[in-house]
């Protein structure tokens, strides 16, 4: 008879059976499936935007901040609108870091060239500073919002541009381009119905090609200057012009004041005259006598130093040292 040989069952220590394994395989795509329902059916909303909810692509609402739950697996949609927040476009230059993925220009070089109204060239850089004033329209009633206020703000631009000479672009004419170009943009937005609202429109750099830069700050340089001497002129002409004016009025006040005087004087005189002359009628030498004294009252007071002599002196000369005489001793004194 053969021996039987009897061999142990080998058994691995560690390995599961493998329809064991292949059971946990197919639990894989149910916990896969769980875990996209759950980090799908929330969403958080920052103080400064709202959300626009869609469920199957037709707007449901409009979610306030915070923390807000949806249906999942692409049932109920969120896009999160920043109303509360001030976004701008630059055209003509790019800002680093910008915090808009519509800021930037798309062609620096292409946008900032424009022609004005005397047929010059410039380089213009603006920005353009908006808020989102309604989700609903921002997000439905215009495909490619951002893209269609740029080329609507480039358009407006051109025009105000072209209206204007390069002088006024360049200089003294810039506020108006800012407010011209806003509210021609405001009103065609609201034409639109683009749920935007455009706050303001700065012009940044303004100056004339690169080629011709020199040429330019010549002409500012000089009309600066003429500017300077204009103004120079006009406040001596301030300074002088007054005060010769204030001289003449008063010279002429002092004439026109002699000339009553004089005349009041003379109307004086002709009225003491005829009272005199009444007197001198009444009593002719008494009169001429009185006339005659008060006279010498005026005059003598006047002659300073007298010599009195008497018709019969014979020495005149020695008597006109006297005051000398006198004099020099006080002096001394």
């Amino acid at each position: 008879m053969a021996a039987r040989v009897f061999e142990k069952p080998v058994v691995e220590v560690g390995r599961a059976p493998v329809r064991f394994r292949f059971r946990y395989l197919l639990y894989l795509p149910a916990l896969i499936v769980l875990l996209i329902g759950f980090f799908s059916s929330y969403y958080t909303v920052s103080p400064e935007s709202v959300a626009v909810v869609k469920r199957f692509g037709k707007l449901k609402e409009i979610a306030d901040p915070g923390l807000h739950f949806k249906i999942p697996f692409g049932v109920d949609t969120a896009i999160i609108v920043p109303i509360r927040r001030q976004l701008k476009l630059e055209f003509g230059f790019s800002s680093p870091n910008a915090t808009n993925p519509y800021q930037a220009s798309r062609e620096p070089d292409f946008e900032r060239d424009m022609v004005t109204g005397d047929l010059n060239a410039a380089q213009v850089e603006w920005i353009v500073q908006y808020v989102i004033a309604s989700p609903k329209d921002y997000l439905f009633h215009v495909r490619n919002t951002e893209a269609t206020l740029r080329d609507l703000t480039e358009s407006v631009m051109c025009e105000i541009i072209g209206d204007r000479t390069v002088d006024e672009v360049l200089t003294i004419g810039r506020a108006e381009i800012e407010a011209k170009a806003l509210e021609r943009l405001v009103g065609l937005l609201k034409e639109f119905n683009m749920g935007l609202r455009v706050e303001q429109i700065q012009l940044k750099n303004v100056h004339p090609p690169a080629l011709v830069q020199r040429s330019f700050d010549e002409v500012n340089r000089a009309q600066q200057e003429r500017e300077q001497m204009i103004n120079e002129a006009n406040g001596e002409y301030n300074r002088v012009i007054p005060k010769a004016k204030g001289t003449a009025d008063q010279r002429v006040s002092a004439a026109q004041g002699y000339a009553v005087q004089r005349v009041n004087e003379a109307q004086g005189d002709v009225v003491r005259f005829k009272e005199l002359l009444a007197q001198y009628d009444k009593a002719p030498a008494i009169t001429k006598r009185r006339l005659y004294l008060e006279t010498m009252n005026e005059v003598l007071p006047q002659l300073g130093s007298k010599v009195i002599l008497d018709e019969d002196a014979k020495q005149f000369l020695p008597l006109m040292n006297l005051d000398k005489a006198v004099a020099i001793p006080a002096q001394k004194r």
